[in-house]
Parts: C-alpha cells; structure tokens; sequence
C-alpha cells in the first residue's frame, strides 16, 4: 500500500512538472495588450531589443516550444492568453508579428496555423 502511495505522488509530481509555471497566470492579458507601453516592453525582451522582467524571460524561454507543441504544457490561462495576443499581433501589430515569426518560425512551420485559425477571428 505504502509503494503504491508512493508511485501515485510520485506520478503527480511528474505530470505537475510537465506543465510550465503557473505563477504569472495572473496577468491581465487585456491589460498588457491595450496598454501601448507595456506590449512594446513585452515585445522587445522576447526580440531581444530590450530589457525582460521575470514574466518575459519566462515568457521567452517557452516561445518555441510552445509553438511547436501547440502549448501542450499550458495552463489553461496560458492557453487562452496565447490566442489573444497572437490574435492582437496578427490583426493589430503586424509588424511585430511579422519580426516574432522571422525571429522563431522563420519557415513559418508553426505559425501559419495560428495566423489561419486566429487571424480570421
């Protein structure tokens, strides 16, 4: 009985790991997107134009992956939050989005489904 208390925290422990930090789920995503400043800040430290707080080096850390996964290891937060600033990118801030896809899916593999999917929204 022991072991098999064991083996279940032990597989809680792993499938909690499989998911990234849900530690700036918190942030209001609207906010960020209608504040000009803060989006540009954003931005910039994911492009490596600028300076990152934690929430951006985090954010950054992901970027390619999740992309290619399809943010398999979001939250549901994260999940939601992603398409609506790549929503926002692609209808609002083009050419940022155009700098973000040259910079991480420069082939365009990952991107073009969500530029389909959420470009049209």
């Amino acid at each position: 009985m022991k072991v098999l208390v064991v083996v279940a925290l032990f597989a809680l422990q792993w499938a909690s790991a499989q998911k990234y930090t849900d530690r700036y789920d918190v942030i209001n995503v609207d906010e960020v997107l209608g504040n000009s400043r803060l989006l540009k800040g954003y931005l910039k430290c994911v492009l490596n134009k600028g300076q990152c707080t934690a929430e951006g080096r985090e954010l950054k850390s992901h970027i390619v992956e999740a992309l290619q996964n399809g943010c398999a290891k979001c939250t549901k937060a994260q999940r939601e939050g992603m398409r609506k600033v790549i929503k926002h990118l692609v209808t609002k801030e083009k050419e940022y989005w155009e700098e973000l896809v040259n910079k991480y899916d420069p082939d365009r593999v990952y991107t073009r489904k969500y530029e389909k999917e959420l470009g049209s929204i």
